[in-house]
């Protein structure tokens, strides 16, 4: 679909209105609002795309996310900028956090375009440091992490042979950036869009508030169908994300307004913030009271993915549905609900505490 064409077909799937009759193809896009275009592109995994966001910028475009460093995404980033996007120039590249699929080609659009990167300070440095991290080579701390929570020789194996993961997903990352902040404006081709940080997800997540008509685009922090994977690292082993990410839900619902056209990473632009918000919320409470139930017998991590998972955690998901069983179990101990027991070799065990019983 060419720029400026918008195929509209609204319909309702649990309280959610989608106004939108389908996602553009790669190297084509969908005007979802004015001067605001929906790309997509590819991703080789499970979740197999990703929604990128062009905004008219005076005579070229800030581009919101950029894509992993994959031959597929630079086809598509470049079939995209000599066709829909007309050849105008990228004027700034803005990643609303520090996952590889969101910043995987921002460096390579940045030096073609001698463009600025945006992010915030906590997600800039982040990335930096993971990449760098990588050189130094698997961590025993990592090692130890793993193994705490249930990881079978086999399995930390297989993670040590494929460590550096993170960076091969990123191409070039700028050395530099400008930092966005919670509540700045920025002024993006004569319109304001506000600055709006989510936590938990990951540390300082940026979402992009046009207030004039409602338009939001919110990365990672609120998608339509699936929950955001809120984890645990070897990075930061005694974190709380689950902690951040609920409080961080709580304050968009009470800040947002229910009538915004909510574009995300991923799945469709949706109306219905407000509902979405809630079953987000709930979905994880829901969770939180069948890990209890799960934990009236010890557990290690690895135990309790059939309380948290709907399908059966295979290899390529088994660090993030291990961080995201660590994230749920760190939320409970820290309200003292649940308690741990490190063993002889050195696995974590989790069970109910009195107070949780």
């Amino acid at each position: 679909m060419a720029d400026g064409d918008t195929l509209t077909s609204s319909r309702t799937e649990r309280g959610l209105n989608y106004p939108f009759e389908a996602a553009p193809a790669p190297g084509e896009a969908t005007r979802v609002a004015p001067g605001v275009l929906w790309l997509r592109l590819p991703l080789p995994m499970a979740l197999n795309h990703i929604n990128l966001y062009a905004i008219e910028d005076e005579d070229g475009w800030a581009i919101v996310d950029a894509g992993l460093a994959t031959d597929a995404s630079r086809e598509g980033w470049s079939r995209t900028l000599t066709g829909v996007l007309g050849g105008r120039p990228v004027t700034r590249v803005i990643c609303t956090h520090m996952h590889p699929d969101h910043i995987g080609l921002a460096g390579w659009l940045c030096e073609q375009f001698d463009a600025p990167l945006l992010m915030s300070r906590t997600e800039y440095v982040t990335a930096r440091l993971l990449i760098g991290d990588e050189a130094l080579g698997p961590p025993a701390s990592a090692e130890a992490f793993y193994r705490a929570a249930g990881w079978s020789d086999e399995q930390v194996a297989r993670w040590r042979d494929g460590y550096g993961g993170f960076g091969r997903m990123v191409q070039d990352f700028p050395r530099d950036y400008r930092r966005v902040q919670d509540g700045e404006i920025l002024s993006i081709g004569g319109d304001e869009w506000r600055v709006v940080i989510g936590e938990g997800h990951s540390p300082e997540h940026v979402c992009l508030w046009r207030e004039t008509d409602g338009v939001f685009i919110a990365g990672d922090q609120i998608l339509p169908r699936i929950s955001s994977n809120i984890s645990i690292w070897p990075t930061e082993p005694q974190a709380d994300p689950l902690g951040d990410w609920l409080r961080s839900l709580a304050a968009l619902k009470d800040r947002l307004p229910g009538d915004l056209l909510v574009l995300p990473s991923h799945g469709e632009p949706f109306y219905g913030v407000t509902l979405r918000l809630e079953a987000l919320m709930r979905g994880h409470e829901v969770a939180l009271k069948r890990l209890e139930k799960t934990l009236r017998t010890p557990c290690r991590a690895v135990d309790v993915f059939g309380a948290l998972f709907a399908r059966p955690v295979g290899d390529a998901v088994l660090g993030m549905a291990t961080g995201e069983a660590l994230a749920h179990l760190n939320y409970l101990e820290r309200q003292g609900r649940v308690r741990r027991v490190r063993d002889g070799d050195g696995v974590d065990w989790w069970s109910l505490s009195e107070t949780g019983q």
